[in-house]
């Protein structure tokens, strides 16, 4: 089977003719929005690739990522002194923060009563579930309206996104613009459930849906932050979501996890001035 994958994946049918995803990457390509070359004087496409065919050679791109092997290497000392890390900044984030939890709980409930807080089950490290926190930013009853705004998705794969979500509420628009709904993740941290840095956890039904490929996110704690959230693109886009995370696992070190944090920063702030 996987042999039959790398021989469907190795090429692309391109203008009547075979070419690698990678070839086409490194040649300039212009792309056409119509049948024939636009100023051809022949009217033949020629070298000319349209925007279907190019959105394909990018599928068949990320199935040769697919049938490659993906290689885990342990690093119990960055492991060690990252785990230091989490602790010592979750804990002073949850104290200096304390005000700052305080005032969003309070505006939270004033806006739309109930518990300031959303907790849902997320698919951790080694496939082990845990009880993820969030201030909520939704109505109360968000969950039980999903099912019917299932064919509004976005997104492909197994994550659902929609535009303009109904169900969000005035102070949520602003703690996700803020990023401040995020903040109770730092008890997850403190538990040892969450890093700082590391894929973004999905809900168990989410992960559920994922393929042996996708579901090797899961070699890592799940963190606040991660190199798709860098990406706004990612956010619709599962297989690009997925090449990060598995990025991240490779590259994962104390410079990159510095790298992302403060590139993380500097997304927020950006929303803010938006």
């Amino acid at each position: 089977m996987q042999s039959e994958v790398l021989a469907l994946a190795s090429t692309a049918k391109v203008d009547s003719e075979e070419r690698t995803y990678s070839e086409i990457k490194e040649t300039e390509i212009e792309i056409t929005e119509t049948s024939h070359g636009e100023g051809n004087p022949d009217g033949d496409k020629g070298d000319l690739i349209t925007r279907e065919e190019v959105e394909s050679s990018k599928k068949v791109y990320r199935l040769i990522k697919r049938a490659e092997d993906f290689v885990f290497i342990k690093k119990p000392f960055y492991d060690f002194v990252k785990r230091l890390f989490d602790v010592i900044v979750s804990l002073l984030g949850l104290i200096v923060l304390s005000p700052v939890f305080a005032i969003t709980a309070i505006c939270i409930m004033v806006d739309d009563f109930g518990n300031p807080f959303f907790v849902q089950e997320r698919t951790g490290k080694n496939g082990k579930n845990f009880k993820m926190y969030k201030f909520r930013s939704m109505v109360v009853d968000a969950e039980k309206l999903k099912p019917g705004l299932m064919e509004k998705n976005k997104a492909d794969g197994p994550i659902f996104k929609i535009e303009d979500d109904p169900r969000i509420t005035k102070v949520g628009r602003f703690i996700r613009k803020t990023s401040l709904d995020e903040l109770p993740q730092l008890i997850n941290v403190v538990k040892g459930e969450m890093s700082i840095i590391g894929p973004r956890p999905l809900p168990v039904s989410e992960q559920a849906a994922c393929d042996e490929y996708q579901s090797q996110r899961l070699l890592v704690k799940p963190g606040l932050s991660c190199y798709a959230a860098l990406d706004p693109t990612a956010h619709d886009d599962f297989d690009k979501w997925i090449e990060y995370d598995l990025r991240y696992i490779k590259e994962r070190s104390f410079l990159t996890d510095i790298k992302i944090i403060l590139g993380t920063v500097g997304v927020v702030f950006k929303r803010d001035n938006q």
